[in-house]
């Protein structure tokens, strides 16, 4: 190999590289990103420590998972969508009733109540008695964490705005055993 040829397949390379990272930069800050689970809040669905895949352009409906900022702490949540714009959430003797249909919750975790919890909060409640409104207001969203006994979600903090919303859980990818598309 000659010094030209050298030098064309050094450029080749680099070109391929930064093009490979433009790629990844286009990818994670408009399509996808990824999260770690923190905490016990969504327990069955995501333990402490799984790592997901999440879409920054899917639409959200209820019952998606979504990933956001916070409102109390310089972190971001991961928790379950109950209540759309206009919706109005009622939980009942621990059955969640959406716009006043009860709904099914397959997924929510089946914990005594810890006692020293410090986010511990009652299951039974009104969306008017949480959050003071009757309804979702427009732009917001009521969430909550599927372990309902340990979830700091919009029962303690309110609805969240829907420009908070970083992206909608599409893929768990760690731990390997827990790989897929969460329910």
């Amino acid at each position: 190999m000659n010094k030209t040829e050298t030098k064309s397949e050094v450029y080749t390379w680099i070109k391929s590289v930064l093009l490979a990272l433009l790629i990844v930069v286009l990818v994670r800050s408009f399509l996808l990103s990824s999260s770690v689970v923190m905490g016990e809040s969504m327990s069955p669905t995501f333990e402490h420590n799984d790592r997901l895949v999440i879409s920054k352009i899917s639409d959200i409906e209820r019952f998606d998972m979504v990933v956001f900022h916070a409102p109390d702490a310089d972190d971001y949540y991961v928790k379950r969508v109950i209540g759309l714009p206009g919706d109005t959430i009622e939980i009942d003797e621990e059955v969640l009733y959406v716009n006043g249909e009860a709904i099914q919750e397959p997924y929510i975790a089946e914990s005594e109540e810890e006692e020293d919890s410090p986010i511990t909060r009652k299951t039974d409640f009104t969306l008017e008695e949480m959050t003071g409104q009757s309804s979702v207001p427009d732009q917001n969203l009521f969430v909550l964490g599927d372990n309902r006994m340990n979830s700091k979600d919009s029962r303690f903090f309110g609805f969240i705005h829907e420009d908070d919303v970083i992206g909608k859980v599409k893929f768990r990818y760690f731990p390997f055993t827990g790989i897929g598309i969460p329910r």
